[in-house]
C-alpha cells in the first residue's frame, strides 16, 4: 500500500503519518529527513543539495527525486502495490515492510508529474492520497496556541495541551517557547501560501480518482479510525 499524506500546517499530518507508519508497516518518506540525512553523511546528492542551500536558491526537483528514488530502489522489488493490477508476482516478499507513505513531497504540479515518472520508472503504483482537511479558524488556533521546548523537542498547547506549570515543560524544565512561525500573521500567511501552492494539486488526484478528502477534526484516534475506514475500501 503506497500512500501519499496531504495536509496544511496544523491538521495533525504528522500524527497521522506516525499512527500510519505503525499500523501499517510503512516506510515513511520524508524530503526533509532525506535532505538532512543526505547533508549529515556527505553523499553526492547532499553535497549537490548543498551547493543550491549554501547559496540560499531552491535545491531543483531533480535532486529530490533522485533522493526518493534511493530510498524506493532497493525495495521496489519487495513492494506490492494493493492497486496495482499489472502486477502478477504473488510471491513478493514484503515482510519488512508494505508499502510506503510520501509526507511533504510533492507541493507542485511539476513535482507531482515527476514523481508520477519514478513510479512508473519503478513499477510501483500510489493507492491513495489522503487530504486532511480543517477550518482555517480551526488551524490558526492550533497552531497559535503551541509552546514548544526548543532543547527536548516537547510540544504543548495553551489550550488543549497545558503543561502543569504555565510556561515549563513537564518533562525536561526548560522554558516554553512561542516560536514566531507560530504566531498569528505569520500563521495566516503560512496557510494561505500553502492553499495556493497545494489547490491545484488536490484538483490533479481528483481527476486520478485516488483523492481522499478526510475530515482531520477532532482526536487524533477518531481522525485515524476514518483514514482505516478510507483505506479499508482499497486494501486487500
Amino acid at each position: 500500500m503506497n500512500l501519499l499524506l496531504f495536509g496544511a500546517p496544523g491538521t495533525g499530518k504528522g500524527t497521522q503519518s506516525s499512527y500510519l507508519i505503525s499500523y501499517y508497516k510503512l516506510i515513511h518518506i520524508s524530503t526533509g529527513d532525506l535532505f538532512r540525512k543526505a547533508l549529515r553523511e556527505n553523499t553526492e546528492l547532499g553535497l549537490q543539495a548543498r551547493s543550491y542551500m549554501d547559496r540560499g536558491d531552491l535545491v531543483p526537483d531533480s535532486i529530490v527525486i533522485a533522493l526518493i528514488e534511493e530510498v524506493l530502489s532497493p525495495i521496489s522489488g519487495r513492494i506490492k502495490s494493493f492497486g496495482d493490477s499489472r502486477s502478477t508476482d504473488k510471491s513478493v516478499d514484503i515482510k519488512s515492510h508494505k508499502g510506503f507513505i510520501l509526507d511533504g513531497f510533492p507541493r507542485t504540479l511539476a513535482q507531482a508529474e515527476s514523481l508520477d515518472s519514478l513510479l512508473d520508472k519503478l513499477k510501483l503504483i500510489l493507492d491513495a492520497v489522503l487530504y486532511l482537511k480543517v477550518l482555517k479558524s480551526v488551524l490558526v488556533e492550533r497552531i497559535v496556541g503551541r509552546r514548544v521546548a526548543e532543547k527536548s523537542g516537547y510540544v504543548y498547547h495553551v489550550k488543549f495541551k497545558p503543561p502543569r506549570q504555565e510556561g515549563i515543560c513537564d518533562k525536561s524544565g526548560e522554558p516554553l517557547i512561542h516560536r514566531n512561525d507560530d504566531k498569528e500573521e505569520i500563521v495566516k500567511q503560512r496557510l494561505k501560501a500553502y492553499w495556493k501552492q497545494t489547490t491545484p494539486l488536490i484538483e490533479y488526484y481528483r481527476k486520478k480518482d485516488i483523492l481522499f478528502e478526510l475530515d482531520g477534526c477532532g482526536s487524533p484516534e477518531e481522525v485515524f479510525s476514518r483514514i482505516k475506514t478510507v483505506i479499508s475500501t482499497f486494501d486487500c
